[in-house]
Formats: C-alpha cells, structure tokens, sequence
C-alpha cells in the first residue's frame, strides 16, 4: 500500500482483517446464516460501507451527500423495499460530516425500518414523498418542505455552506435547494470511490449471486433445444432459483430475457397466434451448443411447425 495521502484509495478500509489470507479460495458459503460458522456478517457489513462513505465525504470538499439512487441508499442504510422503487426517486438517504445516515421512506417503510432495523437511529427514520419523478406537481408544495428539512438538518452540522453532493434527483428538488442558498454538486463519483473497494462479506454475496446465476443458466442449458420456447427455458431457470429457496433479484425478467432472444414470429411461426413465444435462436450466451446452429427435428410435437423453419432458416 502507498504512503498515506488525501487520496480515498491510501486509506485502509476499516472491517479488513490484515491477516487475511486474499490468495487462498473464495469459501463456498450456504445461502443461510448460521451459528456454528461464520459467513456473511451483515452488520460488519453495514459498518465497513458507512465507514467507507463517511472517509469518501472527508476526503472530499463536501458537506454532505444526498443520494437518491436505491443501491447508494442501501450502501448508506442496509435497507431495500423491493424493485418498484427502483425508478420511482420515492426514497432518499441524508449523509453529513460527522453525522448517523438519515433515510426517508414511504410512511409505512418508515415504520418498519423502525421496527426491523435496530442499526438506524428511530430519530433517522422519517416518512416523506416528493415527486415521484412528475407524479406530484411542485406545487403542491413536498419539494419545498422536504428542502427546507433537508437545508435545517445541515444547518445544525455547521455544513450549509459546503456543497452538498448529489448522484440523481428531480430538478425541481435541486432548484428548491439551491432556492435555499445550497450549492449542489456531483456526488456520485464520491459514492462510487467509497464503493470501489469490497470487503469479504460483500466478496462472499458477489461469489453467491454468481452462483445463483450460474446454476440458473446450467438448467437453460439443458432445457435449450431447437424449438423449444424461450418461455420454457426462462422457467426452467426459475425453478432452480426456488427450489433451492436462494431467491433472485431481477435475472428472472430482464437478464434472462436478454439471453434468450426469440426468434421472429413472421419467420418462425407465421401460422401461429402472435401471442405464442417465438423458438429460441442462436445468441452469444448459447456458443458451443452446436445443435443450436445445426437443429434437429427431434423436438415437442406441438413445435414441429417452428422445427422445421428454424431447419429450413439456419
């Protein structure tokens, strides 16, 4: 490691064991916490990103850092309601000099997190609603009252006359701000040196979701055959993810929707209803499966139709 400096990167992230041995091989660890071993300490965890955001804050020329963005928010606050909110900018999350995170939430999130997440200050869970990017009209008078609060917090740090970083927010909320006298800047490269450097717990979860992702595309694997439907592979890759109760987050309608590109219907099943999948085609992620690019005609009877093009196509 360099000579300490004002860089971020000279720092030693707090929660690294320096006798850790890093060339020795990634454990395989259970998807459950247990008691007879130590796996992914989550509130090690926690602490080590608080840690790394707060020395990110210090090494920059910010007061504070306002994030919007759900995966800075659960960076700052270990808390997540679901994928709806991930483009909604319903929830923001407050980090001052010195300072606990403060977390907005919808009120009944807000409760909860109070109730279920004892490493938030209760006083730090607060209910709130701007716009709902363009839902609620500026004039209705959120943005303007959650500025005031958000310009009262850093006033009482002693930091609102020190730019204020945000990574992505609604204009009007960044125009009530700088109404207020606040100088909002990018704060988003703040965040993203303060995430750059992974613990071992966070390690250990990027080791497991490869897993998961793994383990889904081996049974695509088996069930791609031509003329089989992407609908019947992306199941297929599915049930692994529930049988084995390691839950998914957004491979099953997105990424796994990428990979398993159908074919055109007016090629593949002109004569059938548009509603129907098209039959797979061969796509990056299917290299080395020669029976994609040479098909054969053993397939379902119900695709014999869609075989036979994809014979007559290839």
């Amino acid at each position: 490691m360099d000579a300490p400096s004002n860089n971020l990167r000279a720092i030693r992230p707090a929660g690294i064991d320096p006798r850790f041995n890093w060339g020795r091989h990634l454990p395989a660890l259970g998807t459950m916490a247990v008691d007879f071993e130590e796996r992914v300490n989550y509130r090690r965890l926690h602490e080590y990103r608080v840690g790394r955001a707060r020395r990110a804050l210090e090494a920059s020329d910010l007061g504070a850092l306002l994030v919007f963005d759900v995966n800075n928010i659960r960076y700052l606050t270990s808390t997540k309601i679901g994928e709806w909110e991930r483009d909604k900018l319903s929830r923001w999350a407050l980090l001052v000099r010195g300072e606990e995170p403060i977390l907005w939430d919808f009120g009944s999130a807000a409760v909860h997190h109070k109730l279920y997440c004892p490493w938030l200050k209760p006083e730090n869970v607060r209910a709130g609603l701007i716009g709902l990017r363009g839902t609620v009209h500026p004039d209705f008078g959120l943005m303007e009252r959650h500025a005031r609060e958000i310009f009262g917090l850093l006033k009482d740090a002693g930091v609102e006359r020190l730019p204020v970083g945000v990574d992505i927010v609604e204009p009007p909320l960044m125009f009530q701000l700088q109404r207020l006298g606040l100088k909002v800047v990018d704060g988003q490269q703040t965040m993203l040196e303060a995430r750059e450097i992974k613990n071992i717990d966070e390690i250990a979860l990027l080791n497991r979701a490869a897993a998961m992702v793994d383990g889904a595309y081996q049974v695509i694997k088996r069930h791609a055959s031509p003329g089989s439907s992407r609908k019947r592979c992306r199941r297929g890759g599915q049930q692994i993810s529930l049988r084995a109760r390691i839950g998914r987050c957004r491979s099953d309608q997105r990424d796994l929707g990428r990979a398993l590109q159908s074919a055109s219907a007016q090629l593949h099943r002109s004569n059938d209803p548009a509603w129907r999948p098209g039959v797979l085609r061969h796509s990056a992620v299917f290299h080395g499966l020669s029976d994609l690019l040479l098909p054969n005609l053993q397939c379902r009877p119900r695709d014999r139709i869609a075989a036979r093009c994809l014979q007559e196509s290839a």
